[in-house]
């Protein structure tokens, strides 16, 4: 899965690692269901979302329910406090600039070193490798909005059934954040 795609879901492995055999994200949301609490009935699905995203995407459940493309090094959503709308926050790992690829005088014989990469991975250099040679680690940082059209409401409280509803609003962030970030991921990776 995956390809040039930002991000997807990988329904099946979420299905057969679940301790119920339904779904292992549903079942962190409903352990982390306290987390939702400032969402229990929001006339907007954006603090509901940004939780449910969130909890997709933590580290603590390895790999994540969301999984996304190498480049991709952070991921975040939350609401804008200009207008309360949702708001994607995205870096990339990205090639170095035109401006400095076209001429290498800026070196100096420094011995330059890139993003290291393991499988593909991107990854931090080590401090040991840090104190070898320098590092240029372009990055893009993307910043932009999630349109709600399709999110689902809130749930009112959690009685509700909080673990579809948080699914549901994943899998159209998922869509919406595809939408924007795939075509920047095939100009990066052709």
């Amino acid at each position: 899965m995956g390809g040039h795609e930002a991000f997807w879901i990988d329904h099946d492995y979420d299905r057969e690692r679940s301790d119920l055999g339904i779904s292992r994200y549903g079942e962190h949301v409903r352990r982390n269901i306290s987390l939702f609490a400032d969402s229990w009935g929001d006339i907007a699905p954006v603090t509901f979302a940004s939780t449910a995203w969130r909890l997709a995407t933590t580290p603590s459940l390895t790999p994540g329910y969301v999984r996304w493309h190498r480049r991709i090094l952070y991921t975040d959503c939350s609401r804008n406090t200009w207008d309360g709308s949702l708001t994607a926050h995205v870096m990339l790992a990205s090639p170095p600039p035109a401006e400095l690829t076209a001429s290498r005088e800026w070196w100096h014989d420094r011995g330059w070193r890139g993003w290291p990469r393991t499988f593909g991975q991107f990854l931090h250099p080590s401090d040991e490798d840090v104190s070898k040679s320098p590092h240029l680690r372009p990055t893009l940082l993307i910043d932009a909005p999630v349109p709600l059209d399709h999110l689902p409401a809130a749930p009112e409280g959690p009685h509700a059934d909080v673990e579809q509803a948080a699914h549901d609003a994943v899998i159209v962030m998922v869509r919406e954040l595809n939408d924007l970030l795939t075509p920047i991921l095939r100009r990066l990776d052709p």
